[in-house]
């Protein structure tokens, strides 16, 4: 089946080809998105954990943000990663000489408090 020739005065195509494509808002962001310091968020779960949850949950968020053009919402998750990362690094430190220290103390007492027989 045949519709024929089109009808005179059809304008035709547009110029150009068409239409360009969208403007804003798609495709993929510009620039690379800022590190996440997953490896540290994780590495700091052995340090002090209730500080290293908040560090994983924010160090996930970045590269889906940055993904979606949120580059500010990126960021301040980068941000607060690193802020609970540290924390957990310096909680756990302390914690860490803190036990290292009374577990010494405990060894001293218990060898200056045992009884020696000649």
């Amino acid at each position: 089946m045949s519709y024929g020739p089109p009808p005179p005065g059809n304008p035709g195509p547009p110029p150009g080809g068409g239409y360009g494509p969208p403007g804003g808002g798609y495709g993929a962001p510009g620039g690379t998105p800022p590190d996440n310091g997953l490896t540290w968020a994780i590495v700091a779960i052995f340090c002090c954990w209730p500080f290293a949850i908040p560090a994983l949950i924010n160090a996930t968020k970045v590269n889906d943000l940055w993904n979606r053009g949120d580059h500010a919402g990126a960021h301040q998750a980068q941000t607060q990663a690193k802020k609970f990362t540290k924390i957990a690094f310096i909680c756990g430190g302390i914690l860490w000489v803190v036990v290292g220290g009374l577990y010494l103390l405990s060894a001293v007492l218990l060898v200056s408090a045992t009884p020696t027989y000649y």
